[in-house]
């Protein structure tokens, strides 16, 4: 039985956070932004899997950890599903559910945290399978076990892997699996959404070993603890960070614990690109250039801006922005071949987009969306307007889409040039079969490999694979070489 998972306070406090965004085929959407569905007829378990097991699993995976902040009485529980706590990113689902329905919803969750301990979350996936998608056969291995949430994994050029913990854990992983601590890593806010996430090497790391990671950064304002997306850089020197230097923050700082973004990537020109999302502003934060939150950012490597920055020298906008009207993007990836910095995000239920990312770009968050409110209201009967770039896909219902990487390199010929984007929500990995920039088809891969938090690809080009639970990285070994 594997080690029980250890979830964020989002996901742990939280009781109830309807589906994180996916897609595929339209919602039916309401002008009304307060039009609520009708639910009269419908039993505990399908309001679960219909508003809950985006965040929390099917079967229920993310409350194992127990740790309640908010309790997890009947009480508590009804608490939580009727009024939400918005900071935390939960919304209220009183217009959506009636007080009976709000209490079996509460005793179904409930009777299933106790079933949960006896899931066995490894024994859904068969890895002694060959696998088989457009022509390319492989096995998948597992690399790395009794993980804490891992996010972020980058490798190094003698073939050693960097990987990040949500919780605060960093550590350098070498070809046998041995496992070291890198210490003097940044302090960081593991609440809700937030910990130490994102890891990127700078292009010409052989000559100066500079590494950069993204993460919560907190702070005291006026009493209370807020937090942000900072990105640090910091020279690697035996297993150890020094120079530490922050070289980024985005404004403002905020109560709330989710949407952070938190992506890095270099184009071919050695701009670093960074993704920050609206930190649960929706209104404010992504339509508006004062600040930094719903942007994809772009910085010189030591932080600087760059004068060719799309907003420089405009009065009252954030320099560093790049592009803006983003909900959430939490995968990024450079195009092999055209270097187009390419990023999806989470949209709410429904609406998950993939972009190439232009410059100074509006993407219309939340203007326009093809999605709806978790708790099954609208709030925009827009999927487009002038001034608004179109996704070059999007999903409904949402797969809630985390990681990604386009696929390079000879050990995967069948899948050259597509991409790789894992699934929080239905747990696999989407493979997007790209023509001409556009998304011709998906194949699903790996299903029931648990909540995939990364993909990535090896110097040696092996792809590697991070889920949270059981807190594993996997390699997908292709049988065609």
């Amino acid at each position: 039985m594997f080690k029980l998972m250890r979830f964020s306070v989002l996901f742990l406090a939280v009781i109830l956070l309807g589906s994180w965004a996916c897609n595929s085929v339209a919602v039916n959407q309401d002008s009304s932004t307060a039009q609520t569905v009708s639910l009269a007829d419908a039993s505990p378990k399908k309001n679960y899997r219909k508003y809950c097991a985006g965040c929390h699993g099917d079967q229920m995976q993310a409350f194992v950890d127990r740790r309640w902040v908010h309790g997890n009485t009947e009480a508590d529980l009804v608490k939580a599903i009727k009024y939400g706590y918005d900071d935390e990113g939960m919304p209220a689902f009183d217009t959506t559910f009636t007080d009976a329905e709000i209490k079996a919803l509460a005793n179904y969750i409930q009777e299933g945290i106790k079933n949960v301990e006896r899931y066995d979350f490894k024994g859904n996936f068969d890895f002694s399978k060959v696998y088989q998608a457009h022509d390319q056969h492989f096995k998948v291995e597992p690399v790395l076990t009794d993980l804490e949430i891992p996010w972020g994994i980058t490798f190094l050029p003698n073939g050693d892997m960097l990987l990040t913990e949500r919780g605060g854990g960093f550590y350098r992983i070498n070809d046998r699996g041995d496992k070291m601590r890198i210490e003097n890593a940044p302090e960081v806010l593991s609440r809700g959404q937030g910990g130490l996430l994102d890891v990127e090497l700078h292009p010409d790391f052989a000559n100066n070993q500079l590494i950069y990671l993204s993460y919560s950064d907190f702070k005291r304002e006026n009493g209370e603890r807020v937090s942000t997306t900072q990105v640090m850089r910091a020279r690697l020197a035996n297993d150890r960070l020094v120079d530490n230097e922050v070289i980024f923050t985005a404004l403002p700082y905020s109560t709330r614990r989710h949407h952070y973004g938190s992506r890095l990537e270099f184009d071919l020109d050695g701009y670093l690109y960074i993704s920050v999302g609206d930190r649960g502003n929706r209104d404010r934060n992504p339509q508006n250039l004062d600040n930094h939150c719903g942007k994809i950012h772009r910085l010189n490597d030591d932080g600087s801006i760059p004068s060719d920055n799309p907003f420089v020298g405009q009065g009252g906008a954030m320099e560093s922005i790049y592009s803006y009207g983003h909900r959430n993007p939490q995968g990024m990836s450079r195009q092999p071949g055209s270097g187009t910095i390419w990023t999806h995000e989470h949209g709410p239920r429904g609406g998950d987009e993939l972009n190439p990312i232009q410059k100074g770009v509006n993407y219309g968050w939340p203007t326009i969306s093809y999605g709806i409110n978790y708790n099954g209201t609208t709030f925009t009967d827009k999927t487009a307007q002038e001034g608004m770039t179109q996704p070059v896909h999007y999903w409904v219902p949402s797969i809630a889409p985390c990681g990604m990487t386009f696929v390079r390199g000879d050990h995967y010929p069948s899948w050259q040039g597509d991409l790789l984007i894992g699934s929080l929500r239905f747990e696999y990995l989407n493979l997007c079969v790209m023509q001409n920039d556009k998304v011709v088809e998906e194949i699903q891969i790996l299903k029931n490999i648990g909540r995939v938090r990364v993909v990535e690809m090896s110097p040696s080009g092996f792809i590697y694979v991070g889920v949270e639970e059981p807190g594993a990285v996997y390699r997908l070994v292709p049988l065609d070489d």
